[in-house]
């Protein structure tokens, strides 16, 4: 399984993630809120503003303070190096 850093030592199972969006538009505010009232939101932002929004296959919902293009260039440079795997 390999994880990637979203920032602040929290990890994520790079291969359960769909989307990392970023949260201005109206939809994807609908979809953070809609995922607050039934209990799927996870919010890694220690408190700092939301600059991405992580879409899980799980239905998750994930609140990161790096931006997607951070998260992007994290997951590539994991892929290149071996990334971190725990298999």
């Amino acid at each position: 399984m390999k994880l990637l850093n979203i920032g602040y030592g929290n990890l994520i199972a790079a291969d359960r993630l769909l989307a990392a969006v970023s949260p201005e538009s109206a939809p994807i505010k609908r979809i953070v809120q809609d995922s607050r009232e039934i209990g799927m939101l996870i919010d890694a932002t220690y408190g700092r503003k939301t600059k991405s929004v992580l879409i899980m296959d799980t239905g998750h919902t994930i609140l990161s303070a790096l931006t997607p293009d951070a998260l992007g260039l994290r997951a590539e440079t994991e892929n290149e190096s071996g990334g971190t795997s725990f298999d």
